[in-house]
Formats: structure tokens, C-alpha cells, sequence
């Protein structure tokens, strides 16, 4: 799975967990690591660890397992690596301080708030 098939299904399983404000940006033409990056925000870092989690053990159910992982255990501010997609899923804290979909500037689409 690539493409819009991966962010749709990506995005499906942070719908699905009411991650909130997810955002995909185009990053194609800015970065040679990814070609999007989805950020979503969790209302807690339970909530954002529960989110994470989901997408882990979905990822992995459709045979296509992140490549890396980081900040699972603390929660605040979770990192996902899906090959052609990064995800982070972020409290409003952390969203607000770092303000990733301006950091990157790519094409953005929220797809719900």
C-alpha cells in the first residue's frame, strides 16, 4: 500500500480512535524522506499513546509495520514512520509549540477539527 491508499488508510485509523484537527501535508517536494505527513492531535497523552497504538496494531494486521516508532511511552508527542508517511500524533501542547504543518509549509488538507 502507497500513496493515497496509505494516507486513506491512515487517516481512517485516526478517524476511527477521534484523533482531532488531522492535517496531511505534500511534503513530496520539500523532503526525500517522506512524501506526506499527517499530524493529528490527541486530547491526551493516554489518548495520544491509545491513537498510536491503534494505527500500530492496524499497520501491522495489514502487513505493512512502521519502520520506526518513537515516543510511545511518554505520550505527549508520538512519532510513527510508515515508509512514504510520517505520523505524529501530538497533545494540544505540543501542537502548539512546535506548529509542524508551518515548520513544513507543504500543501496542507485538514481533514477534520
Amino acid at each position: 500500500m502507497q500513496g493515497t491508499q496509505l494516507v486513506e488508510f491512515i487517516t481512517e485509523q485516526l478517524e476511527d480512535m477521534k484523533a482531532k484537527d488531522i492535517v496531511v501535508l505534500d511534503v513530496a517536494k520539500l523532503s526525500p524522506m517522506a512524501d506526506n505527513i499527517i499530524v493529528c492531535t490527541g486530547t491526551s497523552a493516554r489518548h495520544c499513546r491509545a491513537v498510536a497504538n491503534n494505527l500500530l496494531v492496524e499497520a501491522k494486521k495489514a502487513e505493512m509495520p512502521p519502520l520506526g516508532i518513537e515516543g510511545l511511552k511518554e505520550g505527549g508527542w508520538v512519532l510513527l514512520d510508515m515508509n512514504d508517511v510520517i505520523v505524529h500524533v501530538m497533545d494540544q501542547e505540543h501542537r502548539d509549540l512546535f506548529r509542524l504543518e508551518q515548520l513544513w509549509g507543504g500543501d496542507s488538507k485538514h481533514l477534520n477539527s
